[in-house]
This record gives structure tokens, C-alpha cells and sequence, in this order.
């Protein structure tokens, strides 16, 4: 993925200054938004699941109104905004029994929204994975890969199964891993590249996550995640 507190109140809609009194990633409680997330490894048959994200009633999180999510997988968000953009200060997987607090913000839109803006945050290798070696998936040994963002447009026309939208940000992330591919091509920095689209209103609506890699050693492929429905306050 890749969220926020407000400096008025968290009730209130984070605001692009280019598209007055629209959202681009709306923290209001009761909203749902249901995606199709379709994975391909390696070119082989797609595997397409359904994924959930629910925004929950806002609470205080270190002593500051804080909205929150949670997806169908069980994984908790809490977010804020303020005249930076919107950011994530914790999170907490389904395995985890309590949220974990960022170290630093974990920007998800960063202001001015505007084409050229840029940030840096952490990623991981999600799909990349090795063929026989263990552990097979790249995140375990490298959990944090730093990965920079820039806003690439603020003018984008998106359809989906959920709608159509004008206006609409589209954010690129990009980032490489440094991994032994196979014993001819030796150590190779592979790209890592996510395409994020947020609309006025809605929010994010279309995102695609690039991992590709040519080797006898490593398996990589592509995950996209597409708005179906949006149940909105």
C-alpha cells in the first residue's frame, strides 16, 4: 500500500490544493473500498482474489486524533494529515498485538500535489523470490528497501468496474535491489516500480507493483489492484 491525522480534526477530508473541496485519499469513517488484486508470476495464470479496505471511527493515537483502516487481510493503518500531505504514523499486521509505531512519516501523498513533487519511503521486494534457496521471498532478507516517489500528474482520466474519474494523481515509485541472479549474469540491481492513481473523492483506485527479472535463479512477475465498488459516508 502505498494515509492520517488532521490539523483541525480528523472528521475533516484531506484537500488537493488544485482540486478545492475534493479528496484524494478521503479518511472519513464508514467508507469501504472493494478491489480485484490480480497477481502474474513469472507470465503463468493470473490469480485474482477480491481485497477490502474498510476506514474505521477515528481514535487518539500518542495523544493526537488519528483515522484508521484496516484491510480484509487483518492489517491495521493509522494516518494523519496536515499542511505536509497525508502520512501513516503506525501499523500492525495480523500477526502483530499491537500497532507499531513509524519512525519516521510514511508519506502517501506529499504536498504540493503537484507534478515533480517527491518523497522517499520504504519498501520491500513483494514478489521477487528465489527458485530453490531459503527463505524463498526476497522481503525476508531485505525488509526495508528505500523507494522514491514523485508526483508524475495531477490530470489523469481513470475507468474502472467502480466508475470514472477526471483529475485524478498518478504517482510513480521507483527503487532496485541488488541480488545474485544466476552465475553468468552475477550480481544485478533489479527494479522495483509501483504506478498509484488517486482521484478526487474516491482515492486510490488503480495501483500496479512491477518486479520483473529474467533469471534461472529468481522469480518475479506483476500485482495489480483495481477499485470494484466504493461505499462512500
Amino acid at each position: 500500500m502505498r494515509l492520517l491525522a488532521a490539523c483541525c480534526s480528523v472528521a475533516l477530508l484531506i484537500s488537493c490544493s488544485s482540486h478545492d473541496g475534493e479528496t484524494l485519499f478521503p479518511l472519513q469513517a464508514g467508507q469501504v473500498w472493494d478491489y480485484q488484486l490480480t497477481t502474474e508470476v513469472d507470465g503463468e495464470a493470473a490469480l485474482r482474489e477480491p481485497f477490502e479496505l474498510r476506514s474505521l471511527s477515528a481514535e487518539s493515537f500518542d495523544g493526537l486524533p488519528t483515522a484508521r483502516r484496516r484491510s480484509s487481510s487483518g492489517a491495521e493503518y493509522w494516518l494523519r494529515s496536515d499542511e505536509t500531505g497525508i502520512y501513516r504514523v503506525a501499523a500492525r499486521s495480523e500477526l502483530d498485538d499491537a500497532p507499531k509505531p513509524d519512525a519516521q512519516r510514511r508519506y502517501v501523498l506529499k504536498k504540493p500535489y503537484v507534478p515533480g513533487t517527491q518523497w522517499q519511503a520504504s519498501t520491500t521486494a513483494y514478489l521477487l523470490a528465489r527458485r530453490s534457496e531459503f527463505p524463498r521471498e526476497i522481503r525476508h532478507t531485505h525488509p526495508s528497501i528505500p523507494m522514491l516517489y514523485t508526483i508524475e500528474s495531477v490530470t489523469e482520466r481513470i475507468s474502472t468496474p467502480a466508475g470514472q474519474w477526471e483529475g485524478c494523481v498518478r504517482v510513480k515509485g521507483a527503487a532496485t535491489v541488488r541480488l545474485f541472479a544466476d552465475p553468468t549474469s552475477g550480481w544485478r540491481d533489479l527494479p522495483l516500480t509501483t504506478f498509484e492513481w488517486y482521484c478526487p473523492g474516491v482515492g486510490l483506485v488503480r495501483l500496479e507493483r512491477q518486479e520483473p527479472v529474467k533469471s534461472a535463479f529468481l522469480s518475479g512477475g506483476v500485482v495489480k489492484m483495481e477499485l470494484v465498488s466504493w461505499q462512500g459516508k
